[in-house]
């Protein structure tokens, strides 16, 4: 999972990006230019020369520009910065109406984002380390696939990056730095990942004893989000609103009524929570051993993941019988690359965090 969210975060983040613009129903360079005149201000009255204390005050905070929210080595990320990746990821939280938990929201979201850049620098410091590059073509390939996926030619993109404050040559060094993060995983991580024929059968046979097996589900979850280093008031906390969740579904409450209520993921609270058709195979092993042992209808949780805890519910499953070797053994040999890729990834950027200097000032 982690490797398919490093892959994908580029791709998916700045496609959002560029929906969002094109989305915006009015610029506000257009809303400037159909504001109404108005009759010159009368010449206004001299006024008292301010007190000298007042007058520094006003210049010390006329300085403060940007504010730095996480030093990773010789790298800072600041708070503008932050600020764009998150935006288009928290546009769902406006329509919560609850002042406080909207903020606290916000906050959740701020702190997983700016651990994903965190991470994404780590990457990118290995990377240069390893002396690896980016050629201007893979950009300029790359660049016309997000213009494929989203419809629009070099004009459409370029006011559509206005709008969310990039410049085509920021954009493009984004798109660079994806490349870039992409490559090292491949050329870094992959070297450690083996997957052998032997693996393979047994993991055939292993089906095999669950023939009939589910083998895919329709998932649903509920996210309560955690910091990095949580305490054990806010472990407590999270574990409680977990078993609140749990037990009103028990009771017959809908699950899919109650995400908006109790998920802090803002991709799906609003949609029941609902995580799509789920594979074996697509899942972390320990959330794969839970989820596909589920029954239609039923809830589980409170389960640890990276971001918090969280509840899952199953609405709908399928189950098939286990096909011959040679069909499924390519398939299950991807599968366990995948998840040891997802490991190995994970590992090693722990080992990339220990060895670096990471101070986050949110």
């Amino acid at each position: 999972m982690v490797t398919r969210l490093i892959r994908d975060f580029g791709r998916l983040a700045l496609i959002a990006a560029v929906t969002a613009a094109l989305a915006a129903p009015v610029s506000a360079q257009t809303e400037k230019a159909a504001a109404p005149k108005t009759a010159p201000a009368a010449k206004p009255k001299p006024k008292p020369k301010p007190k000298p204390k007042a007058a520094a005050k006003r210049s010390k905070e006329s300085l403060v520009i940007d504010r730095v929210v996480a030093v990773i080595n010789d790298v800072i990320v600041l708070e503008s910065e932050l600020g764009r990746r998150v935006i288009p990821l928290a546009a769902e939280m406006d329509d919560i109406k609850d002042d406080r938990e909207r903020a606290r929201r916000q906050k959740n979201l701020a702190g997983k984002v700016l651990d994903d850049m965190v991470n994404e620098e780590l990457i990118l410091g290995a990377a240069r380390e390893a002396k690896l590059e980016v050629g201007a073509k893979e950009i300029d390939n790359a660049v016309e696939e997000i213009k494929k996926q989203n419809n629009v030619d070099d004009a459409g993109l370029a006011k559509a990056l206005e709008m969310q404050g990039y410049t085509m040559t920021a954009y493009r060094g984004d798109v660079s730095k994806q490349i870039l993060r992409m490559r090292a995983i491949n050329v870094l991580v992959r070297p450690r990942v083996t997957v052998t024929d032997e693996d393979v059968r047994a993991a055939y046979d292993a089906r095999s004893r669950r023939s009939g097996a589910v083998t895919k589900v329709k998932l649903h979850h509920v996210l309560i989000a955690l910091p990095e280093k949580p305490s054990q008031q806010q472990i407590a906390s999270a574990k409680k609103r977990a078993s609140e969740l749990i037990e009103r579904v028990r009771g017959g409450a809908d699950f899919a009524s109650l995400t908006d209520q109790y998920s802090d993921d803002a991709a799906t609270a609003g949609t029941g929570g609902e995580l799509g058709w789920i594979e074996r195979g697509s899942l972390p092993t320990e959330w794969e051993a839970i989820v596909f042992a589920m029954s239609k209808g039923e809830v589980r949780g409170p389960i640890s993941g990276p971001s918090g805890l969280h509840v899952f519910f199953v609405s709908d499953l399928v189950q098939a019988d286990q096909k011959p070797f040679d069909e499924v053994k390519e398939s299950i040999r991807n599968d366990l690359y995948r998840r040891e890729m997802d490991k190995e990834t994970m590992q090693w950027l722990d080992e990339l965090r220990k060895k670096a200097h990471v101070e986050v000032k949110l």
